[in-house]
């Protein structure tokens, strides 16, 4: 029985321990959060579960005890009827069963000690472990946080600086301002021409 409880104990720890000594690979820190966020939950409800069923079973050893403890007080009282009766059988076979039932008792009263002692333990670092969940998630919501502080200022740069042939809004109120001289002089310079022309006609006829 205690061979049983310290293999469900070292399955346990080994759980927290691969948890807790994960090694990170070079990432995108947010990415590698995020999954190793949802590998913590992963694990934690399965600790949890494990957590759940030791308890019981810790509950079904103390129930097995005061079985054992019942028909022990049992065999002793059959014991002392069977003295008096001076039955050897009965007396033999009742000295026999309650060894049996006390020995019983002793070793699952160790066992609940220690089943008890171990639970407490995995409690303590199953606690720890959800405080380090939390702690991650604060953390992911810190980062997500900044990533979208970054894009949005990313954006907001490319908007106010934009990496084309207007640097500026300025640059490109002038480039208008210019397109619009560009074709007032070339609409004067069209009319001068025509006056010129009929001037030039006028003079040939005269």
């Amino acid at each position: 029985m205690n061979a049983f409880w310290h293999r469900l104990k070292y399955t346990i720890q080994e759980d927290f321990k691969s948890l807790m000594d994960k090694p990170q690979k070079k990432e995108n820190p947010l990415a590698l959060l995020n999954q190793y966020f949802l590998d913590a939950q992963k694990q934690t409800a399965e600790i949890g579960k494990l957590l759940e069923r030791q308890g019981r079973l810790k509950d079904e050893l103390e129930s097995e005890r005061q079985d054992a403890d019942l028909m022990a007080m049992k065999r002793r009282n059959q014991l002392e009827l069977a003295e008096a009766t001076g039955e050897g059988e009965l007396i033999a076979f009742a000295k026999e069963e309650v060894e049996a039932y006390e020995g019983r008792v002793a070793r699952l009263s160790v066992s609940i000690q220690d089943a008890t002692h171990e639970l407490l333990s995995l409690e303590r670092k199953f606690e720890e472990m959800k405080h380090r969940v939390r702690d991650m998630r604060v953390r992911q919501l810190q980062l997500m946080g900044k990533e979208n502080v970054t894009r949005a200022q990313e954006k907001m740069d490319r908007f106010v600086t934009p990496d084309s042939t207007f640097s500026t809004l300025d640059d490109l109120h002038s480039y208008i301002e210019n397109l619009g001289g560009g074709t007032r002089t070339t609409q004067s310079h069209s009319s001068m021409e025509q006056r010129l022309d009929s001037l030039e006609k006028t003079h040939a006829k005269s």
